[in-house]
Formats: structure tokens, C-alpha cells, sequence
């Protein structure tokens, strides 16, 4: 592993602080009138999650952190863990609900995901950005319903409950980005 300086901290980069692999958010250079040069950042500590606030001097070195990002297919939940597929090597790995926590209301069978990891240690599980999905129960939409009529609350076939258009009904594809949970259109 490469050992950083303050001038080398910048958004994205995966470092160690204190003995925990973080990810910096921010970094802002700061030229005081008077004193040393420091870096004011913002990190996420990817075990916890815990963002952080903290100001480093010219002197600081970090230890980098290997992170990744692994494409794999979402295969199925068995109660106990969630299965993605390697879609090179074919290798099934189980994770852990705590790992996949709310992004589970979004996962399809099927789908591609992105599995995060920083030193070869899987952290984070993010569903795909957009999902196509069919509702399973809402309330039955009216003839002359427009989408200035309003939303109403729809069940999709992965469980999510969703804030749809009114004149929407119960087999309708639609998409979904995952990101805020909001209906994007008709599929």
C-alpha cells in the first residue's frame, strides 16, 4: 500500500485515519494568513458509515486503501443471505442482510449490481440505479385519471412501496429509480 500526503487527498479516494478504511467525501485546501498550510476534510468510515469532520496539518500521512467495485448478478435471498453470481468466474457469494440493509427493497432477481470493496473486504451492496419492475397491489386508477391527479401508494413485486401516478393499476410495468425511490414512467 502507497503512503499518502495531505496534498494527495482528494474525493473518492479510499484512506486509512486512525486505523479505519475511509472514504473521503471532501478535501479542501486551506492557506491561513497566519500558520501551517492544512487540509480540511470529510470522510466516511465504510464499516460504520459514521461520516466524519476532521482537519489535517501539512505533516499527515495516510495509508491508501484498495478499494473496488465488482459487478455481480443478484440470484436470490434464502432467508438468511442475499446470493450474487461473479458473472466471470461464476463464483456465488452470500451477504449478510446487514451489509445489503434498505437496498434490499430494490433488489430483483437478476439483476446487476455493484458490490463495493476496500481491501478486499466486501462493504457496501448498491442495486442497479434504475429498476423495471411490476405492481402487485394498489388501488384501482379511474378512466379520466392524469397524472396532475395525484399519487397514490403501490406495492411492486419486490416488495417496495412506491408513490405512483393514479391511473395506474396492479400488473402495470414501470420504472423506478432506486436512488430516492421515485416512479419514472411507464416500461
Amino acid at each position: 500500500m502507497a503512503t499518502l500526503g495531505m496534498n494527495d487527498l482528494r474525493a473518492g479516494l479510499g484512506v486509512n485515519i486512525k486505523g479505519q478504511d475511509c472514504v473521503v467525501l471532501e478535501a479542501q485546501h486551506v492557506k491561513p494568513g497566519k500558520g501551517n498550510t492544512y487540509v480540511r476534510t470529510k470522510y466516511r468510515d465504510i464499516r460504520t458509515g459514521r461520516v466524519n469532520e476532521e482537519n489535517f496539518q501539512q505533516s499527515a500521512k495516510f495509508e491508501s486503501v484498495d478499494m473496488r467495485t465488482r459487478e455481480m448478478q443478484y440470484l436470490y435471498n434464502d432467508g438468511d443471505s442475499y446470493w450474487f453470481m461473479d458473472m466471470e468466474t461464476y463464483d456465488q457469494i452470500p451477504v449478510g442482510d446487514d451489509l445489503v440493509g434498505d437496498n434490499a427493497k430494490w433488489l430483483k432477481e437478476n439483476d446487476i449490481c455493484l458490490l463495493n470493496y476496500a481491501n478486499n473486504v466486501l462493504y457496501a451492496v448498491q442495486p442497479p440505479m434504475f429498476i423495471e419492475v411490476e405492481i402487485t397491489e394498489t388501488e384501482p386508477g379511474f378512466k379520466g385519471d392524469t397524472v396532475q391527479g395525484g399519487n397514490k401508494p403501490a406495492t411492486i413485486e419486490t416488495g417496495a412501496v412506491v408513490q405512483v401516478p393514479m391511473y395506474l393499476n396492479v400488473g402495470e410495468r414501470i420504472k423506478i429509480d432506486t436512488r430516492d425511490g421515485k416512479f419514472v414512467g411507464r416500461v
